[in-house]
């Protein structure tokens, strides 16, 4: 039998541990830049990371879903359940999703719980005027034109988390401070 050396056994185990870090906010506060900036950091760290973009998993996994609270409600539970089976394998899995219904968001951290899988929730707290102004997408001057109706925090509803993990006000500081606030919560969380 051969001795085995435990002890890289411990410092692997920080890099391999998964946690999902869902960032909610309105569409265009910055959820997909922060999360995209801190993936770059932890997979400089030798983190398994993935960003599961709210867009692409409407394209490849909720085709044919709308944005009924119904479907939306659907939504977040198929992103929430891929988040956590990555989380369950070892990927810090970061989720730059709206999920604008607290119910929603509230299944998905009980199902992570549940199959003891880290969840922190982040709340992208750019105001709705800011993030109008930065109209990534040009939603919301397709919302003013009359183009669009149902957008989130504007004509639909967003319910802002009460008791995040983390607030970020975006428009107060960098990317790259947002995401090192993210990632200080990880570290405060023994998850980085």
């Amino acid at each position: 039998m051969t001795h085995r050396d435990h002890t890289a056994d411990i410092q692997e185990s920080d890099v391999t541990t998964g946690a999902t870090v869902w960032l909610t906010g309105l569409p265009s506060a910055g959820k997909t830049t922060i999360a995209n900036e801190l993936a770059a950091r932890l997979r400089s760290e030798g983190h398994r990371v993935e960003v599961l973009d709210g867009d692409e998993i409407r394209e490849f996994i909720s085709a044919g879903l709308g944005f009924s609270r119904a479907d939306r409600y659907t939504n977040v539970q198929r992103i929430g359940y891929l988040a956590g089976l990555l989380t369950r394998n070892g990927v810090k899995t970061l989720v730059p999703v709206i999920a604008p219904y607290a119910d929603s968001r509230d299944a998905v951290r009980k199902r992570h719980q549940e199959d003891g899988a880290p969840y922190l929730e982040v709340h992208v707290a750019t105001p709705v005027e800011v993030c109008g102004e930065r109209d990534v997408k040009g939603l919301y001057a397709k919302q003013a034109a009359g183009e669009l109706t149902g957008l989130t925090g504007v004509d639909d509803p967003y319910e802002e988390p009460e008791a995040p993990d983390l607030r970020i006000e975006s428009q107060h500081q960098t990317v790259q401070e947002s995401a090192a606030a993210v990632h200080a919560l990880l570290t405060e969380r023994g998850l980085a």
